[in-house]
């Protein structure tokens, strides 16, 4: 599943550089995997699938923290 190889490359570069914006993943998933794993949310940004997210707050078992207002996530 590809849900799965892009939530696997995010929580490796959240490791990797401890912080990952959404912005550089979702330009990261569009170049690599297309648009299908990227929509428009209410506030009429580009989002990372629900899917995709799901499966990265999985695999990081809360050892990540999505800050809002700098939107990214950083590694604690």
């Amino acid at each position: 599943m590809k849900e799965n190889e892009i939530a696997e490359w995010m929580l490796n570069e959240l490791k990797s550089a401890g912080i990952l914006y959404q912005k550089d993943a979702v330009d990261y998933i569009l170049n690599n995997f297309g648009e299908s794993f990227i929509y428009v949310n209410e506030n009429g940004n580009q989002s990372i699938s629900k899917e995709v997210k799901k499966i990265f707050k999985k695999l990081h078992a809360g050892r990540a923290a999505w800050e809002r207002d700098g939107f990214f996530w950083g590694w604690h």
